[in-house]
């Protein structure tokens, strides 16, 4: 029986998302796409450049992709919520992440100001998928305002540091009954493992598959490690026990 994941009114069974940005060449990323098995690539609209076909990230999307735009460059609410609405009037679809940052060290997300897109955007009809810093009382808002899933960072963007916010996402996990989608900060597969065993809904990545010596591998790792979590989440791995268990009787055979 396949595990169906149901988002933003489609169906999928991919549960590895990916970025475009940083890779050495456009041209490999529909190869990347294909080794991950993935059906979900967010892009920056700085980089949907219709008079330059090489420069254009829309011609190597592979058809049947859902495209998710990313409001990045955005500093405000008010920023965040032109630039998806350029993104839907260029023919990208209504699937949005907002990215509302105005850190210039950390690259943090500003919780308060995203909030604020969100409610708009949900309002016109798009499906808005929020990046956020982990705080359970921001996911409940976002909930409220109509947020068709919200992506926690498990460190900041770009940095491959893993899953440093896991204790903050798994509150979430527990406590709103929307997906949650890790976004940002992943750099092994075993850590998209880690997070889709704790029962994160998705994951996605950019940077630890764009800046590895071969990404196509590294994808296709990716995509492995997601599925692997997702089956284990599903299985119900065991309770942890303080002291040891034997797994076979220690008694009763040397008589």
């Amino acid at each position: 029986m396949k595990d169906i994941f149901k988002i933003g009114g489609r169906e999928l069974t991919s549960r590895l998302f990916l970025g475009t940005g940083k890779y050495s060449t456009n041209k490999i990323v529909p190869q990347v796409m294909e080794a991950a098995g993935s059906q979900v690539v967010t892009v920056a609209l700085r980089r949907v450049d219709i008079d330059f076909e090489e420069e254009n990230i829309l011609n190597y999307v592979p058809q049947g992709c859902v495209l998710m735009p990313n409001t990045s460059g955005a500093r405000n609410a008010q920023e965040a919520i032109r630039i998806a609405r350029l993104a839907k009037a260029a023919g990208c679809g209504n699937w949005v992440k907002i990215e509302v940052i105005s850190d210039n060290r950390y690259l943090l997300p500003d919780n308060y100001e995203t909030i604020k897109a969100t409610e708009v955007l949900a309002a016109e009809g798009f499906m808005v998928f929020p990046y956020i810093s982990p705080d359970l009382m921001v996911a409940k808002e976002l909930e409220k305002v109509g947020a068709a899933a919200v992506m926690p960072l498990g460190a900041p963007i770009g940095s491959n540091r893993g899953l440093k916010t896991k204790e903050l996402i798994r509150i979430l996990i527990e406590e709103i009954s929307l997906p949650v989608i890790v976004d940002a900060g992943i750099g092994r597969p075993s850590e998209a493992a880690e997070a889709m065993e704790m029962g994160a809904a998705a994951v996605l990545v950019n940077t630890a598959v764009a800046t590895a010596d071969d990404p196509v591998m590294m994808a296709r790792a990716f995509g492995l490690a997601v599925a692997a979590g997702r089956a284990a989440f599903l299985a119900g791995p065991g309770a942890t026990q303080q002291y040891a268990v034997a797994s076979s009787p220690l008694t009763g055979f040397l008589r």
